[in-house]
């Protein structure tokens, strides 16, 4: 067997090639992309045995882009290492704190070489999969980004308009008929000579309800006396205001075609079924979901490790007489995100999901952890739809809780 070390940056890869013993048997710079990995391919060639890819093992700090894509295209048998753990065993290696770009693929090919088991193994996730997890991550990117604008805008509002906040109370900060009076009107001087028809028509314009009473009490919100800034310091806060209202404006508009766009990859995948029959799971957080996940048959050994990897499955630290149990602070934000979403619109949607989030809060399990909990047996039965290829039962996902303890 061949272990290769592949420690890269933007631009090249310095990579390094030891046999089962662990000598070196090469170490070089490569250049990044096809001149370099094909100068990968060719120094693998003259030192491996054979012709069989399978006998070549590689330890690189990534797990995507398209120069890991063409290794685990050639056969090779790629791990992606946590950079904690990279920077960990180079501790083990050498303790002197040594470190340069040399002897840290050097280390990845001893760590590979060494503790292989204790790596995971770069997963062939399909390319639909692999699809939705770009799109969806572009999507909720964008729309953790609008979140970003919008609290910097109501940050803004409340240092020298507060009655703006108070007259748009009933609509969203970032809805488009706020954006539009907030564009047309950013200062309180413009606010308070807003007609009752200008703002019906920009509430019209976003299709409200109840046109004239919502225009009549935000036109009294906005004409209240109110603490204010000087002049000058008003104009400068509502230029900002001004500003990002375009801003999110621009965001809302490409969140929609994201969101268009993760629907349509997301309905090609043949797991969208088993997704979509999930209680809490519509078709973004199934995206989500089946895009961080993936679809590589065999990625998950059992319940727990997909459990795990959600982050959804409590961590034990016992020393001594000393034992306590954490939830999981190192994990994919994406995911995690889209677990807790489908827990709490769960609750909602399955009598056995929320007999269970009652039962915990009934042991003063405070909300959070509560639905943390749900989100793991949910996880399971996700694991067990998959892995069976069947839809959704609520019976059989929840029906054990129901039957009476065994004597």
């Amino acid at each position: 067997m061949l272990f290769v070390g592949d420690d890269w940056a933007e631009d090249h890869h310095d990579v390094c090639l030891q046999d089962a013993a662990g000598r070196v048997l090469a170490a070089r710079r490569l250049p990044e992309g096809v001149a370099g990995i094909t100068r990968l391919h060719e120094l693998v060639a003259g030192h491996l045995d054979g012709d069989d890819p399978g006998q070549v093992v590689l330890a690189i700090e990534t797990d995507r882009g398209p120069w890991v894509r063409a290794l685990v295209a050639a056969g090779y048998r790629v791990f992606a290492v946590n950079p904690k753990q990279a920077a960990r065993h180079r501790e083990v290696v050498a303790v002197s704190g040594k470190k340069d770009d040399t002897f840290d693929a050097a280390a990845l090919a001893d760590m590979v070489r060494t503790r292989r088991h204790q790596l995971r193994v770069v997963a062939a996730d399909s390319d639909e999969a692999e699809a939705v997890k770009v799109a969806a991550r572009a999507h909720q990117k964008l729309v953790w980004e609008r979140t970003r604008h919008a609290l910097r805008m109501r940050s803004a509002l409340r240092e020298y308009f507060p009655a703006a906040l108070q007259a748009y109370a009933e609509l969203t900060l970032t809805g488009p008929d706020t954006l539009e009076l907030l564009a047309k009107a950013p200062g309180p001087a413009e606010a308070a000579r807003l007609t009752r028809a200008q703002i019906s028509a920009a509430l019209k314009r976003a299709r409200r309800h109840d046109i004239a009473g919502r225009a009549t009490r935000i036109q009294a919100a906005l004409r209240e006396q109110h603490l204010g800034q000087p002049e000058i310091v008003t104009e400068a806060y509502a230029a900002s205001v001004t500003a990002a209202a375009a801003v999110i404006a621009v965001l809302n508009e490409q969140v929609k075609k994201m969101e268009a766009k993760v629907e349509s990859l997301f309905r090609r995948s043949p797991d969208a079924g088993a997704y979509l029959s999930q209680p809490g799971i519509g078709v973004i957080t199934g995206a989500r979901m089946l895009g961080e996940f993936g679809d590589a048959p065999g990625r998950y050994a059992d319940v727990k490790a997909r459990r795990n990897y959600a982050g959804t499955s409590p961590l034990t630290i016992a020393s001594g007489k000393r034992k306590t149990v954490h939830a999981r602070f190192i994990h994919n934000d994406h995911l995690v995100s889209a677990m807790h979403d489908q827990a709490f619109a769960a609750i909602s949607a399955s009598p056995g999901a929320r007999a269970y989030y009652d039962e915990l809060r009934s042991r003063d399990i405070d909300h959070t952890d509560a639905l943390r909990r749900v989100a793991s047996r949910l996880a399971g039965i996700l694991h067990g739809c998959l892995k069976t290829g069947t839809g959704y039962d609520e019976h059989t996902a929840w029906g054990h809780r129901s039957k009476p303890a065994a004597a």
